[in-house]
């Protein structure tokens, strides 16, 4: 299920990069910001309200809080990269996270990581390095390295939440203690938005919440290095809507390096099929 659920939330992950890639490329990156935080506390409230059953005084604001301002960096890092990048190459990059993910377990949560999946990530980031070729590196691709980066410090501390606590409570508190540094930033570069931006900004807002909701109820289920490669699948959704609404073909090496990050993914799934054969 948490498998699932992963690979679920990045379908509406890549649903919202292609939101973002539809924005006006002179669009303010904080006010973009702000008003997915705004959009997503006002859809996570009522639910939080009607399902109200945990004392907020058990809430780890420290750690919420964090998470709440890693959204804001990441989030802007991640409309200047796929502004300036294409889908599957910025997304590429993103998915880097899951690599990260495996140390900051260790670091932070002192988690054991199995040999087998040391060597997958490995594997991953061979694609990541195949995929964005450093010979034709782009100045937007330290962005999407800082998306990367601050989505594997938001999901590693998950695990650092009190388990009883809801998905939406989490959604919740961290939408809303990221409203006030986002809303001060969008004040500073706020411009008139067209019902076309306004739409669009909806759309990622809505997509980026039901991944977000998808990854807090997937890593507190198990370990993170249990199912970060899940986070690859993306890559294959970006790509094709890439191809089918930006005609972004990506080419031999492009193609290769994904082969490189979704291939450790395979095993596993082959391994459930055997089970299931087995005990049928």
């Amino acid at each position: 299920m948490a498998l699932f659920a992963l690979i679920l939330g990045n379908l509406f992950a890549s649903l919202s990069d292609v939101a973002v890639k539809y924005l006006d490329s002179d669009a303010s990156v904080y006010q973009y910001v702000f008003l997915r935080q705004l959009i997503a506390t006002i859809v996570a409230a009522p639910f939080y309200l009607k399902n109200r059953k945990v004392n907020d005084s058990t809430v780890n604001w420290k750690v919420t809080a964090l998470r709440a301002h890693l959204i804001i960096f990441g989030a802007s890092c991640m409309v200047i990269a796929i502004t300036h990048l294409p889908l599957a190459t910025a997304n590429a990059v993103f998915y880097a996270g899951p690599l990260l993910m495996l140390p900051l377990s260790i670091l932070l949560l002192n988690e054991k990581i199995k040999l087998d999946k040391a060597i997958g990530s490995i594997i991953g980031f061979v694609g990541v390095l195949i995929v964005l070729r450093p010979s034709q590196f782009h100045w937007a691709a330290i962005f999407a390295l800082g998306t990367a980066i601050s989505l594997a410090l938001f999901h590693v501390l998950v695990r650092k939440l009190p388990s009883e606590h809801s998905v939406i409570h989490t959604l919740f508190w961290t939408s809303i203690m990221s409203l006030p540094l986002s809303g001060l930033l969008a004040i500073f570069d706020w411009q008139p938005l067209g019902p076309i931006q306004l739409y669009w900004i909806v759309a990622s807002s809505v997509c980026v919440l039901a991944y977000n909701a998808l990854a807090v109820f997937a890593y507190k289920k198990v370990q993170a290095d249990e199912i970060a490669l899940a986070e690859y699948s993306g890559l294959i959704f970006v790509t094709a809507f890439g191809v089918w609404w930006f005609n972004e073909v990506p080419d031999a090496f492009t193609l290769i390096g994904m082969v490189f990050i979704v291939v450790p993914l395979l095993p596993r799934k082959v391994l459930r099929r055997k089970n299931r054969r087995n005990k049928a």
